[in-house]
């Protein structure tokens, strides 16, 4: 029997079919636009799931929209920020995290890497603070955490450090989707929290995302912004320039379908994660990445990161980068632009190349971490306060599927291959 590709994180639907219920829902009420009864209700059973603490229930209100760089966006917009403007972000994430803060024609301050959690360091935060003040005579207008394939980020430190300042937080947790800090999800500690709903998180709705709200002012307000901003007359009248982010309600009938399984999700990663720890232990030269002994930390490993010592020989490693190759990371999903050179000047070694090109040839997705921000060519020039903690980590480190349909069996082939990629 030919073997199954092994994919980092597929979509999932629930055994019991919920998802297409509700869509289904939806074409026979002809709800097929943004906004809807599967909207409203997909907003209730998020906020459900995001006020869920231990000892207390939160009061955080949900609004849907059509994808997570959508939320930054609005979430920026909502902080005040403008043209001119600094907003401090991680740099050591996806380029949502950050684009958005250009779109409202702001500046990103990138702001490295602790090596603990791979997230931004509460040091450098604090130094970028101070030192944006003095250069420019003003504080930036946000800061931009991110959970790095959902580890919780440093949150006592950075709140600490923003309520210092009077700086708004806006949590960065599109992979961190169900993570927790002290028993409280992420999403839920800043003035506003980012969720994504992509095809490869822990649940989907196609595309789309939502952002969490302090009240329920704020998030009238986003939902204003989200429809096109437009003023109570019997006409369109328009007072500020809105955007057309709304979810659209067969999509939110994917995601009400899909929250009846999120737990699941997560426990699963978290297994997949342990079963990793447990097999990778006695390779020499591959460490896989583990949350902090800290037991208020609850990653929902959305995927599983490790790094590969410089010194592992890989199988092929000769080879590396000799050729340019014909798709992209995630090239699948869209259009990439061909490039004439196989390198740039940041880059992962060619070790963990040759890996990612044997696990492939095995029929496993494996892929670099997250390029720094500050590293690529669309911000030459930009500020950046770092430690080259997530420049050494780009150049080591790689992910492993972690997602709901690969198996105990899956997880050991993996391991295997690895093994068997190890020269000697």
């Amino acid at each position: 029997m030919e073997r199954k590709t092994i994919y980092l994180c597929l979509a999932h639907m629930s055994e019991e079919e919920w998802e297409q219920k509700y869509v289904k829902e939806a074409f026979d009420t002809n709800w097929v636009v943004p906004m809807g009864p599967n909207v409203n209700a997909f907003e209730q059973d998020l906020a459900d799931f995001v006020n869920h603490k231990d000892s207390e229930e939160l009061d955080r209100k949900v609004v849907c929209l059509s994808a997570g760089t959508a939320a930054v966006h609005l979430a920026l917009l909502a902080c005040g920020v403008g043209p001119g403007d600094e907003v401090l972000v991680q740099s050591y994430t996806f380029c949502a995290s950050s684009h958005p803060i250009t779109y409202l024609g702001a500046k990103p301050v990138f702001v490295g890497s602790e090596g603990e959690t791979w997230n931004m360091d509460p040091v450098l935060l604090e130094k970028a603070i101070i030192d944006r003040k003095e250069k420019t005579g003003k504080y930036p207008k946000a800061i931009v955490p991110v959970a790095l394939y959902g580890m919780p980020y440093k949150i006592d430190q950075i709140m600490a450090i923003a309520d210092k300042y009077g700086i708004p937080v806006v949590e960065d947790a599109a992979e961190g989707m169900g993570s927790r800090y002290n028993g409280q999800v992420l999403g839920t500690f800043g003035k506003y929290g980012v969720l994504s709903f992509n095809g490869n998180k822990m649940i989907t709705t196609s595309g789309g995302g939502a952002l969490i709200c302090r009240s329920a002012e704020e998030a009238n307000e986003i939902m204003w912004y989200a429809t096109q901003a437009r003023d109570a007359y019997p006409y369109y009248q328009h007072t500020a320039v809105g955007y057309n982010y709304r979810m659209s309600n067969v999509c939110a009938g994917i995601g009400r379908g899909q929250m009846k399984v999120i737990d699941a999700h997560i426990a699963h990663h978290k297994h997949v994660q342990a079963l990793y720890e447990e097999l990778l232990k006695d390779v020499p030269g591959v460490h896989i990445h583990k949350q902090p002994a800290d037991p208020r930390y609850d990653a929902n490993f959305w995927l599983c990161a490790a790094t590969l010592d410089p010194e592992v020989r890989i199988q092929g490693q000769e080879n590396a980068y000799k050729e340019v190759i014909k798709t992209a990371v995630g090239g699948a999903a869209g259009v990439i632009h061909q490039v004439d050179c196989a390198t740039t000047e940041c880059q992962p070694n060619e070790n963990v190349e040759a890996l990612r090109v044997f696990m492939l040839g095995k029929k496993i997705e494996a892929r670099p971490t997250w390029k720094p921000m500050h590293k690529q060519p669309v911000y030459a020039g930009a500020p950046v306060y770092t430690n080259g903690i997530e420049e050494e980590l780009f150049k080591v480190g790689f992910c492993l599927p972690a997602g709901p349909y690969v198996s105990d069996d899956d997880v050991k082939y993996i391991v295997e291959s690895i093994k068997e990629a190890i020269v000697g």
